[in-house]
Formats: C-alpha cells, sequence, structure tokens
C-alpha cells in the first residue's frame, strides 16, 4: 500500500533521549526518563498519580487488582472496545456485563447501565472511543448513588477533554495508551492516572511486584519487602525516553491531527448530506484529539466494497472492533444486559481511514474515498 493505515510518527529527538538513557546507566524502570514523563501527565491532566506501565493493558489490570474484585463481581461496559478492557477484569474472576452503545458518539449509553446494576456490580468501566469522552456526568451520578468504583479506558483519549476536564481524570482511576497507533507513541507502553487517592500508595506497589521498593527509594522505609499482591508492570527506561520526546511535542501532534481530521470532515459532508454515510459526531461539550476519523457506512457489504475499492486504489482504510459479546471468550467469561443492536451494527458499517503525521498525501485518500462512492 503507498499509503497504510498507520506509520508511526517520530518528532527527531527520540534516538537522542535513548541515547541520553543509555548514557545515564539506568534502563530498567523509574529512571530520570520515567519521571519525566510520571511529571508531564501530572501536570497535564491534574491527575493524582501517574504511572507508566508497559501498555494500556497492564494498566488496566492494575485497576482491577486496586479494586479488590472477587470472583463473580460484575462490571459494566460497553462490548464495542478491545479486549483488554474486559480481560483485565476477566483475570480477577470477574464477570463482563456489556450494554450497548450511544448512536451519536459510538460510547457506553450510560441510560442503559442502571438496567444492568445487581447485587454483583462493583464497578463501571467506560470507554472513551474516537478521544470523545463519554457522559461522566451521568455516568459518575449513577456511580455514586450505588457506591460504584468508575475506571476510565481512555487508551485513545490523551489531551481529549470533557465539559474542560481532561480524559482520564474523571473516574477513580484511568488507563491510557501509548501504542504505536495512538497520538504519542512509544512502541508499547501505556500510563495508570489515580485520581482517587486511597489507591495511590497501593497502586505503586502493585506496581513494582507487590513490594514496597519506590517507599523505600524515597527514604520512607529502610528495606523494602515483599507486602501486596503485583506484578512487573513497569517499562523500560528507554521506552521512557522515546515517550518523553513524544510528550514534549503533545500539543503540536494534536494539532497537526486535528487539522488532518477536520479536512477529512469537511471532504465527505455532501456524502453525508446525501445519505452515503455518517460522519463522526463530537457534542459540543467535548474536545477530541483527533485519535481516528471514521465513516459509518450504509451496512457491511457498502463497507466491504468501499474497503477493497481503496485497496485497489493504493489506500488502506481498516474496520474496528468484532464485538466482545459475539466472541468465544466474551460468551464463555461475559453477559450481557439487553439488545445490543447499536453495537452490533456500528461494527459492521464502520470503517477507519489513515491519519498520521509525515508525509501521508491526504488529498489521495480522499479522492480515492470520494471515487469509490462515485
Amino acid at each position: 500500500m503507498s499509503i497504510p493505515f498507520n506509520r508511526p510518527y517520530m518528532t527527531g529527538k527520540e534516538l537522542g533521549y535513548i541515547a541520553e538513557a543509555h548514557a545515564n546507566g539506568h534502563l530498567s524502570g523509574d529512571g530520570p526518563f520515567t519521571k519525566r514523563c510520571h511529571a508531564w501527565l501530572e501536570k497535564t491532566t491534574g491527575a493524582r498519580k501517574a504511572l507508566l506501565t508497559h501498555s494500556c493493558t497492564a494498566a488496566l489490570e492494575m485497576a482491577a487488582l486496586l479494586t479488590d474484585l472477587e470472583p463473580g463481581d460484575e462490571v459494566i461496559m460497553p462490548s464495542f472496545t478491545f479486549v483488554s478492557t474486559a480481560n483485565a477484569f476477566v483475570l480477577r474472576g470477574a464477570v463482563p456485563v456489556f450494554i450497548d452503545i450511544r448512536p451519536d458518539t459510538l460510547n457506553l449509553d450510560e441510560r442503559l447501565i442502571e438496567a444492568a446494576i445487581t447485587s454483583r456490580t462493583r464497578a463501571i468501566c467506560v470507554v472513551h472511543y474516537a478521544g470523545v469522552g463519554c457522559e461522566m456526568d451521568a455516568i459518575n451520578a449513577i456511580a455514586a448513588r450505588h457506591g460504584l468504583v468508575v475506571i476510565e479506558d481512555a487508551a485513545q483519549g490523551v489531551l481529549s477533554e470533557y465539559k474542560g476536564r481532561p480524559l482520564g481524570t474523571l473516574g477513580s482511576l484511568a488507563a491510557l495508551s501509548f501504542h504505536e497507533t495512538k497520538n504519542l507513541i512509544s512502541g508499547e507502553g501505556g500510563a495508570l492516572l489515580v485520581n482517587d487517592e486511597r489507591y495511590a500508595e497501593r497502586a505503586e506497589i502493585i506496581r513494582e511486584k507487590g513490594t514496597n521498593r519506590s517507599q523505600f527509594f524515597r527514604g520512607q522505609v529502610d528495606k523494602y519487602t515483599w507486602v501486596d499482591v503485583g506484578s512487573s508492570y513497569l517499562p523500560g527506561e528507554i521506552v521512557a525516553a522515546f515517550l518523553a520526546a513524544q510528550m514534549e511535542e503533545a500539543e503540536r501532534i494534536t494539532r497537526e491531527r486535528l487539522a488532518l481530521w477536520d479536512r477529512y470532515h469537511a471532504a465527505f459532508a455532501d456524502f453525508e448530506a446525501c445519505g452515503v454515510l455518517r460522519r463522526p459526531v463530537v457534542p459540543a461539550h467535548c474536545r477530541h484529539n483527533a485519535h481516528m476519523y471514521y465513516l459509518l457506512l450504509q451496512n457491511l457489504e457498502a463497507r466491504t466494497r468501499f474497503i477493497a475499492a481503496m485497496k485497489e486504489r493504493g489506500v488502506q482504510p481498516v474496520f474496528h472492533y468484532i464485538p466482545l459479546h459475539s466472541a468465544p471468550a466474551g460468551r464463555r467469561y461475559a453477559r450481557t444486559s439487553g439488545a445490543l443492536e447499536v453495537t452490533d451494527r456500528v461494527s459492521d458499517c464502520l470503517v477507519r481511514l489513515p491519519l498520521w503525521l509525515d508525509g501521508m498525501d491526504q488529498q489521495k485518500v480522499v479522492d480515492a474515498a470520494r471515487s469509490a462512492f462515485a
């Protein structure tokens, strides 16, 4: 493909920072570059504590551990998401309870939450699809009424906002992703944001294999030892060095991605007007980060024809999630609440267009798409 779906972006500082990390003589976790990334995340989001992890999946697993889920406990979430959203809780013996998504933003439909709550419900895990915030005021109000923990899967939401508040700071815990397909990248990588002070100290311990090693290095204890469950969730310092270079350019990267997103949005307005497709919806109270640009076509057949036509023209669009409730493991480990009609329809109709910086010929993508629709 002359235009692949994704191409990892480098700011130009990454290799120099990796060499600096090597010169520092510290390549394992929590070195100077990791601390720099923590500081950037805490300053940018306002989270009480930020902890880099080796993936967003790891951050979600930490969130599941922190909420002390027991076998049979239930976590409400959308089915239209990546498998890690559910797997993190299944690993604790919990049961994902899938509800449908909104037809506008494709986020979890907050109006369906209360009907899914049972005596075993312990948490709500929201997914901010395409970097557009869920309706967090309503979700947090429901959680408060029922004594539930709110966890944000904000994998796609770095530098997005809901009513002026950064995504990732609207629940007790949040997971971010720096996978190479995200806006800010480190190859693999993620972060846990801790917004509820009750979880802050234990989050450090779980991340450090269940030890109080961080307290030891701060001089709070005279030796460190095994004090809780945990695992090795730290990324190496080379990953953090790469990510630090990306974070320094985060505002520019977001601004340039938004310009690409806006051009796509304008290019397909006429096709939406005549009913060929539907463009993304971003509510006025949400500020998104241009993580992706998608189109909703009329049906599965139309999408299949569109993808084939684009590939013939040298462009690689892709569809997105297979709903978790229809997957073999979803049927085994989870249950649904109500019909998931919007989820099933969106899964058949959604197609994502290439959106990456540094050399992408966006006009070629637009021309190919318009020709495919003609």
